[in-house]
């Protein structure tokens, strides 16, 4: 198999089954997060759909993730009593908050 072979392959992986988006609302423990994930569910009476949400603790290894950032989030081993996902990238930054180390700086006045 090609390089090129190889990189197509590596690029068009099935996602994780179980992944999913949520958000950051707590960042104060070392290497875990609290992720908030919202979802639309049918009411069985009426039909109607009424938004609901989940929380998450998520492991996050390298402390990548801040307080409002969009990040997704897949299941795993157990990793401690409650602790049973984990982050598997950022999605999208918060704004206002610092550039990960290593990113390029901005302007900034």
């Amino acid at each position: 198999m090609s390089m090129t072979q190889q990189a197509t392959q590596t690029e068009a992986r099935k996602p994780l089954r179980g992944a999913t988006i949520g958000k950051v609302v707590s960042d104060k423990r070392d290497k875990t997060r609290k992720v908030e994930v919202t979802f639309l569910a049918k009411a069985p009476k009426y039909g109607k759909y009424v938004r609901c949400r989940s929380y998450f603790q998520v492991h996050d290894e390298k402390n990548a993730s801040k307080l409002g950032d969009t990040v997704e989030i897949a299941p795993c081993r157990p990793i401690s009593k409650n602790k049973s996902w984990r982050i598997l990238r950022v999605v999208e930054a918060a704004p206002g908050t610092a550039p990960a180390p290593g990113a390029t700086p901005g302007t900034s006045a």
